[in-house]
């Protein structure tokens, strides 16, 4: 990286680090490697406009970075660093991953198409790994799965991949060496390949967000994840982030926006947009055919997929955005908490209360009610409903955010604009007067007059006697 680009980088991005520690890796080999530029703060960068190879249109990555490069004879020379990295998920509560250059994921790979890209890896773990190139078309040795097409890159040791950027799209980078452990413990990046010329099926933007669906299973007041969870994971992030600690997408009202995701999770996510529609412009596969595009408000991402959504971001206002299966926008949830709802207990909390005075009744009401609770928690702890908006809780965590549309949103200015300021009489509100008296069926339908009452008819429902009781 030359002294005009590194000047321009470290200026733009704020705090990262310098160089990683080269005890590992002989002096020879250090001089001809890339400088590994870290980073370690949770904010969404800027995007990183090139100034060396071919242009483009780049992307923002939601809480998270995009990694520079050095040109080298025609090639464009990445290093990724595979090492430790503490993770602040959302203000207050970190965790302790496994990731690239000081980040989970690591930071998002941009090229264009055509260009022959050369990435150094060296491994800063306490075992052995390797990085697969999720969806690229390479040379087989090149595809980086420890035992198949490549020896582990040991602890210590730095490996070269070098191929060509074959075909425009949006892809992901992970590991194929242990990979239920580096995986569960937050390996994994994204990688854009821009078009290099005019492509029919991929239209220029003005906002290209991109960001990996990742989860996680941390107990209360503790750092670490638990490798061995296969399903009852228990925090559901954005680029290993959890709402209120996901920035919002700024966009000017008017622009083109598109939203890469990618899912390297156990699980399915149906990712939902409120107040637009979308379509499905392209998936880890590559551009979609136009005749294959419909206006969606929902879509799936399956485990190992990315899908490109692109809208007209043309309503003003603070619009949601988040996976649909209603357990993933919640933080630290447990599995195991009975159902109370409907279940007065007033009595028995009393006299527990004096016997355990921080006792406090849970879901009485329903589960809203743990968004403002006092109690104590553990401490490196997410609350399981957080997050404040201009009416009060969200009531939301996990994998939500907010796209928030503003008329005044300057051209690439990718600050938060605050709260919407809802035009009058655009806001639902309480309605104070007489409510009519509700017409019910029978007083209305003559021949529901003449049926007989129903008070206190019992309902029998046959269940079939099959050997499916257990579900």
């Amino acid at each position: 990286m030359n002294q005009n680009s590194r000047r321009r980088f470290l200026t733009g991005m704020g705090a990262i680090a310098g160089a990683v520690s080269a005890t590992s890796v002989n002096k020879v080999a250090m001089a001809a490697l890339p400088e590994p530029v870290l980073q370690t703060r949770p904010d969404t960068a800027a995007p990183l406009v090139p100034n060396t190879g071919r242009a483009y249109n780049p992307v923002v990555t939601l809480n998270g970075w995009t990694a520079p490069w050095r040109m080298n004879q025609g090639v464009k020379e990445f290093h990724l660093v595979a090492e430790p990295v503490v993770r602040e998920m959302a203000p207050g509560f970190k965790a302790h991953l496994w990731g690239y250059n000081g980040q989970s994921p690591g930071p998002t790979m941009e090229v264009v198409e055509g260009d022959r890209v050369r990435v150094f890896v060296t491994n800063k773990l306490p075992e052995h790994t390797s990085i697969h190139w999720h969806g690229q078309r390479l040379p087989n040795g090149m595809d980086g799965v420890s035992g198949l097409t490549q020896k582990s890159i040991q602890p210590g040791k730095t490996f070269v991949y070098e191929f060509t950027a074959r075909r425009p799209g949006t892809f992901m980078y992970h590991p194929h060496a242990d990979e239920m452990t580096q995986m569960a413990m937050g390996m994994m990046g994204f990688w854009v390949t821009h078009p290099k010329a005019k492509h029919p099926l991929i239209e220029e933007v003005d906002r290209d967000f991109v960001f990996l669906l990742n989860a996680y299973d941390i107990e209360p007041g503790s750092y670490t994840p638990k490798i061995m969870t296969m399903l009852d994971f228990n925090l559901w992030t954005f680029n290993s982030r959890i709402f209120p600690g996901i920035d919002s997408m700024n966009v000017r009202h008017g622009d083109k926006v598109r939203i890469r995701v990618g899912n390297l999770t156990m699980t399915n996510h149906p990712m939902h947009i409120h107040g637009h529609e979308f379509f499905v412009t392209g998936t880890d596969g590559g551009p979609t055919p136009k005749g294959s595009r419909w206006p969606e408000v929902s879509a799936d991402v399956a485990v190992g997929q990315m899908r490109q959504l692109e809208f007209l971001a043309d309503e003003e206002g603070d619009w949601a955005f988040h996976c649909h299966k209603s357990h993933h926008t919640m933080n630290a949830m447990g599995h195991d908490v009975p159902t109370m709802i409907g279940v007065d207990h007033r009595d028995v909390a009393r006299k527990i209360a004096k016997l355990v005075p921080d006792y406090m009744v849970m879901g009485e009401r329903g589960m809203a009610d743990m968004g403002e609770m006092e109690m104590a928690l553990p401490d490196n702890t997410a609350p399981m409903m957080t997050g404040q908006g201009p009416f009060g809780g969200i009531e939301m965590g996990g994998m939500f955010t907010t796209v928030k549309v503003r008329r005044e949103q300057k051209r690439g200015d990718y600050s938060d604009p605050g709260w919407f300021k809802h035009p009058a009489g655009t806001v639902a509100y309480e309605f104070t007067g007489q409510l009519p008296t509700p017409a019910r069926a029978s007083s209305v339908t003559p021949s529901a007059a003449a049926a007989p009452a129903a008070k206190g008819v019992e309902v029998r429902v046959r269940k079939p006697a099959s050997g499916h009781s257990g579900h």
